[in-house]
């Protein structure tokens, strides 16, 4: 269950573990970002639960809202997946409307208001809180911003993780994180997150190699989005159990 609708929300210093969870409704887990030198990784894990029951294991929680920046899910999935359909319509009429693309800045802020205007049902337990990232054509970088329930809108430096295993992701991210890291680098590190944070948390879904199931990850740079291949994250996910392994029985 989302990290900022249970208990451990609440331990994970999020300040929403008050909202009770609507029993029967799907909700996300784990998502992160983090920036590299050229960009930014955003990244959402497989697996949707209802209460201590796995709803879905192959949702996916990373979606383009345009060329330039993506959304990152956790929450009540329903109205978090509307909330991003209605977010990528607006933001296609608005190129349309006024012929230029909105800044980076303005499109965090509109998600911003779609989530306040969700405050209703967020106290019903029905809360959406995603991540936003996005390359800023203006100032030419990556850009991370995390939001609360009631739209709060923050920025982020370097990296950000919120759901049920965000603690734990932060945790990795923190330890692994180093300012002007590759692409590849922090493809591997958001990845080591979510395995990190699928050990200790049961609503987070680690790289399934057995069912063929992997994080969604997308990279955002001044070419624009591109979702991350599974062969990749086979790759990295082999790399990862073969160094968990290592950890638990040293030579």
């Amino acid at each position: 269950m989302l990290g900022l609708l249970d208990e451990r929300g609440a331990r994970d210093g999020q300040g929403q573990g008050a909202v009770s969870p609507v029993g029967g409704v799907p909700h996300g887990t784990t998502i992160a970002a983090a920036r590299f030198r050229d960009g930014v990784v955003i990244a959402g894990d497989r697996r949707a639960t209802e209460g201590n029951i796995i709803a879905n294991r192959t949702i996916e929680k990373v979606f383009p809202a345009d060329r330039f920046s993506a959304v990152a899910i956790a929450g009540a999935a329903g109205p978090a997946i509307e909330m991003v359909r209605l977010f990528q319509v607006q933001l296609e009429h608005y190129e349309k409307v006024e012929g230029s693309v909105l800044s980076l800045e303005g499109k965090a802020n509109q998600l911003a208001q779609m989530i306040r205007g969700n405050l209703g049902m967020a106290m019903q337990g029905l809360a959406v809180v995603p991540l936003f990232a996005g390359w800023d054509l203006h100032r030419s970088q990556g850009r991370i911003f995390t939001y609360d329930i009631a739209g709060g809108k923050y920025e982020e430096e370097a990296f950000a993780a919120t759901g049920s295993g965000g603690r734990d992701a932060r945790a990795t991210l923190r330890l692994g994180f180093r300012p002007g890291m590759s692409r590849d680098d922090i493809v591997r590190l958001v990845t080591k997150a979510l395995f990190e944070a699928a050990q200790e948390d049961s609503a987070t879904g680690g790289p399934d190699l057995l069912r063929g199931i992997f994080p969604v990850i997308g990279v955002i740079d001044e070419s624009g989005y591109q979702r991350v291949a599974d062969e990749e994250l086979i790759a990295l996910a082999r790399e990862l159990e073969t160094e968990l392994t290592t950890r638990r029985h040293p030579e």
